[in-house]
């Protein structure tokens, strides 16, 4: 999948938790270090059951019309904890009490944290491709830079 679709499923994800008044929304970027299983996390809140029922909805719903299909939902019944995972990217829906236990934003601190416009900037490769020069340079110095030589030993006489 091109990573400005699915950016934009990110996105669509996104305003559907906004539509239905989640509070406190995080996009994780999850690089390759971060995770091997999925590329974004959507984090957000309900206030009561029911509202984190519905957010789910909407998030099932908005992304069913755009012809995206959660692979699995669980904790939808209990709706303290909602998972919905799209492969590459994955939807937790949070009553507030969960949400502060699991501190799931604490356990990917190293994942980039995202705003909403950034997901509506389209990638381009030039700039992903400085994007990846610039992470790997410092290693690529590293591995290039010579041994330096040191100066011969200055021969003092022996008064």
């Amino acid at each position: 999948m091109k990573k400005n679709e699915l950016r934009a499923q990110v996105a669509i994800a996104v305003h559907a938790c906004q539509n239905k008044k989640a509070t406190d929304i995080s996009i994780l970027q999850l690089g390759a270090q971060a995770s091997g299983f999925t590329d974004y996390f959507v984090i957000c809140s309900g206030a009561n059951p029911r509202q984190v029922q519905a957010i789910a909805d909407d998030v099932d719903q908005k992304l069913s019309a755009a012809g995206v299909q959660p692979k699995h939902i669980e904790g939808y019944n209990q709706a303290d904890w909602v998972l919905m995972d799209y492969i590459d990217f994955v939807v937790h829906i949070f009553s507030e009490s969960a949400r502060k236990f699991y501190d799931l934003e604490r356990l990917w601190k190293s994942a980039t944290r995202l705003q909403t416009p950034d997901l509506e900037k389209p990638v381009r490769k030039a700039a992903a491709k400085k994007a990846s020069l610039k992470r790997s340079t410092p290693v690529k110095k590293a591995a290039k830079a010579a041994p330096r030589k040191r100066a011969a030993p200055s021969r003092r006489r022996k008064s």
